[in-house]
C-alpha cells in the first residue's frame, strides 16, 4: 500500500461524487488514516464514516484562518502527524468578465487560493518539524486554457493563482523536506456538472479530447495518490496534467 499508515488530510471532500472524496477513498485503500475536511453543511463526519473504521470527518471553512488552525490541532491531538494536505476545496461560478461583481469575485477566490494559502499555512509547520510531508493542489485546466466550461474568469484567476502559490511555497519548503505539486483537472463529471451537460454535448466535448471521454473522479484521484506517496519523491512544484490530453502543451 502507498500510503501505509500515513495520515492524510483532504478540504472540500465530504461530496460523495466530487474530487475530494473519491481521493479520500484511494488514499484510505491505500493504507491512509484520513481526515476529511469541509463544512457543516456537507456533514464530513458522515463521509469519513463511509470509509470504514480509523477516518475522521471534521467542519472547517478554510476562508477562515482560525478555522484551519482548529482542525489542524484537532488533527494532531487525534493523529500525531500531518503527512499529506490536498488543497481541493473550490467553487465556481459561470458569468463573464463584465457580469462579475465585487463579491462573486471575493468568494471565488477566497475558497480556492486564499484557502489553499490559509489550510498550508496551518499544516506546513507540523511538515517542516517532521522535515517530511507532501501538498497536492488541485488547480484546473482553466489556468492555463484561459477559461472553463463552468467557470468564469475570477475561476480562471483564482485557479491561476493556486499554481503560483504552490511553486512558490516548492521553493521555499523543498530544502526541509516538503513537496508541493499541483493537478489541473479538466472536464471531470462531477456534481458540478451533473445535469448540466447533454449527452450530445458530452459527447462534442469528447470528441475534442484525444483520449475521447470526459474525465472520472477517480482519475484525478489516482493522481493525488501518486502525489502523495514516496513514488513521486523526486516531484516538487510540477505541475500534473489530468485532462486525457485537453490540452497538449
Amino acid at each position: 500500500m502507498l500510503l501505509k499508515d500515513k495520515v492524510a488530510v483532504i478540504t472540500g471532500g465530504a461530496g460523495i461524487n466530487g474530487l475530494g472524496f473519491a481521493t479520500a477513498r484511494q488514499m484510505a485503500n491505500h493504507g491512509a488514516r484520513v481526515v476529511i475536511l469541509d463544512l457543516a453543511r456537507a456533514e464530513p463526519d458522515i463521509a469519513a464514516k463511509r470509509l470504514g473504521e480509523g477516518h475522521t470527518g471534521l467542519i472547517a471553512d478554510v476562508t477562515d484562518k482560525a478555522a484551519c488552525e482548529a482542525a489542524v490541532s484537532a488533527i494532531i491531538d487525534r493523529y500525531g502527524r500531518i503527512d499529506v494536505l490536498v488543497n481541493n476545496a473550490g467553487i465556481t461560478q459561470p458569468v463573464r468578465t463584465l457580469d462579475i461583481t465585487g463579491e462573486d469575485y471575493d468568494r471565488v477566490l477566497d475558497v480556492s487560493l486564499r484557502g489553499t494559502l490559509y489550510m498550508s499555512q496551518a499544516a506546513l509547520p507540523i511538515m517542516r518539524e517532521r522535515r517530511s510531508g507532501s501538498i497536492v493542489c488541485i488547480s484546473s485546466v482553466s489556468a492555463q486554457r484561459g477559461g472553463g466550461i463552468f467557470g468564469g474568469p475570477h475561476y480562471s484567476a483564482a485557479k491561476a493563482g493556486v499554481l503560483g502559490l504552490a511553486r512558490a511555497m516548492a521553493r521555499e519548503f523543498g530544502a526541509e523536506g516538503v513537496r508541493i505539486n499541483c493537478i489541473t483537472p479538466g472536464l471531470i463529471e462531477t456534481d458540478i456538472t451533473q445535469g448540466k451537460l447533454t449527452p450530445d454535448k458530452k459527447m462534442e466535448i469528447a470528441e475534442g479530447i484525444p483520449l475521447a471521454r470526459l474525465g472520472k473522479a477517480d482519475d484525478v484521484a489516482g493522481a493525488c495518490v501518486f502525489l502523495a506517496s514516496d513514488l513521486s519523491a523526486y516531484c516538487t512544484g510540477i505541475t500534473l496534467d489530468v485532462n486525457g490530453g485537453m490540452l497538449i502543451h
